[in-house]
């Protein structure tokens, strides 16, 4: 009946001696996450590491394609920025043709009047670009170059062209010829009209520029007059969609694969967890509450799937885009980068802080989280107990406690995390703003273009944006970390003695059963069981008698091997337990404890329960020998009844169930412990006399505290502080009238 939802818990032990356990006393855990731990996390998840790695690669490779964005706007900023203004280049070109002319032109007049002598008289006709140029011409012309201002910047100054003006007019039209550029013809008076419209425009008032433009002859403004590349910006536009595209897939890809890893890792745990359950001693459950396994299995395994799957993908994206865009920005500008970093400094020792401080609260919220499942799961099971004792308000008072401290470091965890986000989106604020500044001054100068700007304000964001990312990646991983903690913890607890190399079985076993000197302490060096000898011969009935305290449920305890005995011996047919699997032992007995235990499911399914090829006449046998077969077929689906918070059974029909249960088993040794206990006196009569049918032939250990019900016994062991001080039937008893007659005869004077 694996995965069943158990109605009772059972404590394993009954109304023994007392043993350490409880909330009380569970040991506590340390606010610092145990050393190792990612470690052993990391070494869990061994067989997923290579689609971790592939994850990992999907969101690194996701963040650099988002990295090439900003680059590519740059082009377009700058690809529009270049196409909104003139194409100054081309003016340039017909400049310099002008330039050209202007210099062969003197250069020809310089070596014809050079020809004639230093003072030029008698200057022969000369012909340039095919126009002649008399003497005359010539001597005026040299006459206004060595007026004209020297060239500035390889410019001819605003003065040299208007003193073009005063030229000849055959000067004119040797120094003005047709030119081609870019497939373009420019006559010579359309050159000549270009110069006058940029000599006429005052270069300090930006208006009069952009109007000498508009003044431009067509053929010129058509090759000079602003064009943006849309061919150019269309194809940008196309890539960045394309890198987006492929960006957002493997982002998509990296979160499905993280989600189905921290699943089966989450499902690995809890079979692991639920497997050490059956491997830790039953004292691992009496030092640690209910509600604190429970919350291991449960909510710290949930953490740990919940913040692998938020923090890794979140991680590996941030630190990939943190380091990219610092490369982007160092590639692009060091100044601005400078500035970038300074910013937002700030943000990393704020954050690095903060981390510091949080880590500890975040373990606290997941020990106290255990702790308060561990008093609700306790009091929710002894609600009963609870409201007889009117312990409703010390039951208040405590939870309120629990819940405070849950509240406190919850609060105090949530608090430093929430710190992050608003403090990171200042410092990335403050880092935007001084790369504007600082660009704005930069491009002005002239050293850095525009798009240069737009891709920095993208870059300073990326830059800033990984720090939140980064801390809260890391308050994530803490949280996994406190709650891994928690885990590994429970697994690496020390398991029972592996057995695998016990062959040793019984066959066709008879049940005599032995104790010989047995010693035992449930906790080192503390023992309450000092020197316990006794022999149960094959189908007697051994009745163990004594107070509270005295060790009763201890030696059945021990004979379960439910604990292992600090000295001594124990045999079932001449064998020592020791030299058998616990499973082996744990098949020679059935037992029925003072507490019933009782899962949800049919009642058939809890009267079978690990009992194989039972039969149905068998069961049915069964419960009409307990008495409660009638009981059974009044419900609406007689014994395929499921039994849940609707059907309300009382304690002892449980019991009666649980007696049933033991007698299909059919065991060879059967221990009753205080068995009848929640039974009236009339059942318990029709029960006993059922029993004792059931117990001929079998070796039975019975505790009672009711003397009447075990006259009969072959054997009675009285126990007092760990050790047997009276053994022998009734009468032999009695007539000892020892602590044996004392106890008997102290319970017939309280019931007259």
């Amino acid at each position: 009946m694996e995965g069943k939802t158990m109605n009772r818990r059972g404590n394993g032990m009954g109304a023994g001696m007392k043993r350490p356990g409880g909330l009380a006393r569970r040991k506590a855990n340390n606010e610092k996450i145990e050393k190792g731990t990612w470690g052993k996390l990391l070494k869990y998840c061994k067989q997923y590491w290579i689609v971790i790695i592939l994850a990992i690669a999907c969101a690194a490779g996701g963040t650099i394609l988002t990295l090439m964005g900003p680059d590519k706007l740059s082009e377009i900023a700058d690809t529009v920025t270049e196409g909104i203004a003139p194409d100054t280049d081309k003016l340039q070109t017909i400049s310099e043709s002008i330039s050209d002319n202007m210099e062969k032109v003197i250069r020809a007049i310089l070596a014809n009047m050079a020809a004639q002598g230093e003072s030029g008289q008698g200057a022969s006709d000369i012909e340039v670009n095919g126009v002649t140029i008399s003497a005359e011409d010539q001597m005026n012309t040299m006459s206004v170059f060595r007026n004209m201002s020297e060239k500035e910047n390889g410019e001819y100054s605003e003065e040299a062209v208007k003193a073009m003006e005063q030229l000849p007019e055959s000067v004119k039209n040797a120094l003005y010829t047709d030119i081609t550029v870019d497939g373009a013809t420019i006559t010579a008076g359309e050159q000549r009209s270009m110069l006058d419209s940029f000599s006429n425009a005052d270069k300090d008032q930006g208006k009069a520029s952009l109007k000498a433009f508009d003044e431009l002859p067509q053929s010129v403004y058509d090759l000079v007059k602003p064009s943006i590349d849309m061919d150019k910006v269309l194809k940008i536009v196309l890539f960045l969609a394309a890198i987006y595209l492929i960006g957002a897939a493997l982002s998509a890809a990296q979160g499905w694969i993280m989600a189905t890893v921290t699943q089966k890792v989450s499902r690995k745990l809890r079979s692991d967890i639920s497997v050490k359950i059956n491997r830790l001693p039953m004292s691992y459950y009496h030092h640690n509450s209910t509600g604190d396994v429970l919350s291991r299995v449960t909510n710290d395994v949930d953490t740990i799937g919940m913040s692998l799957n938020m923090s890794v993908g979140t991680m590996v994206s941030a630190v990939t885009l943190f380091l990219g865009s610092l490369f982007m920005m160092l590639k692009t500008n060091v100044i601005m980068t400078i500035t970038g970093v300074l910013a937002t400094m700030l943000g990393f020792a704020l954050m690095m802080m903060i981390m510091g401080h949080s880590q500890k609260y975040f373990t606290r919220q997941q020990r106290n989280l255990g702790a308060i499942n561990g008093h609700i799961e306790e009091i929710y099971s002894s609600h009963t107990v609870v409201k007889a004792y009117n312990g409703e308000e010390k039951a208040k008072e405590e939870f309120d406690r629990l819940n405070y401290k849950l509240k406190d470091s919850g609060f105090k965890a949530q608090a430093l995390s929430g710190l992050m986000n608003p403090i990171m989106v200042f410092i990335g604020n403050f880092g935007y703003v001084a790369v504007c500044v600082v660009g704005a001054a930069l491009a002005l100068q002239g050293e850095i273009s525009f798009g240069v700007i737009v891709s920095f304000m993208m870059y300073i964001r990326f830059f800033t944006q990984p720090l939140s990312q980064i801390a809260q990646a890391f308050q994530q991983l803490q949280s996994a970390g406190a709650a891994s903690s928690r885990v590994f913890e429970f697994l690496e607890a020390e398991e029972m003695e592996d057995e695998s190399n016990k062959n040793v079985t019984l066959q066709n076993t008879k049940g005599d059963v032995s104790f010989s000197h047995v010693r035992f302490g449930y906790e080192p060096g503390k023992i309450i069981i000092k020197d316990f000898s006794a022999e149960a011969k094959a189908g007697q009935k051994i009745a163990i008698v004594g107070p509270t305290g005295a060790g009763k449920t201890t030696m059945v305890n021990l004979l379960m091997r439910f604990y292992e005995i600090n000295g001594g011996e124990i045999k079932i047919d001449g064998v020592s337990t020791k030299e058998m699997k616990r499973e082996e032992v744990h098949s020679q007995f059935c037992m029925v404890l003072q507490d019933t235990w009782l899962f949800e499911g049919t009642i058939r399914e809890n009267l079978i329960y690990c009992s194989e090829n039972k039969s149905e006449e068998k069961m049915e046998e069964a419960c009409k020998a307990v008495g409660l077969d009638h009981f059974i077929r009044t419900l609406p689906d007689g014994y395929d009844t499921v039994l849940n918070d609707q059907i309300n059974l009382s304690q002892g029909q449980k019991q009666q169930l649980t007696i049933a249960r033991a007698m299909i088993a059919d065991k060879p040794i059967l221990i009753l412990d205080e068995a009848t206990s929640s039974i009236d006196t009339r059942t318990e009569q029709k029960i006993q006399n059922a029993m004792d049918e059931l117990m001929k032939g079998r070796t039975s250990f019975v505790i009672a505290h009711r003397l009447s019900t075990i006259k009969n016994a072959d054997l009675i062991l009285v126990l007092k502080d760990g050790d047997v001080i009276e053994s022998g039937n009734h009468e032999e008893l009695m007539k000892q009238s020892g602590f044996y007659a004392e106890l008997y005869n102290s319970q017939f004077e309280q019931a007259s």
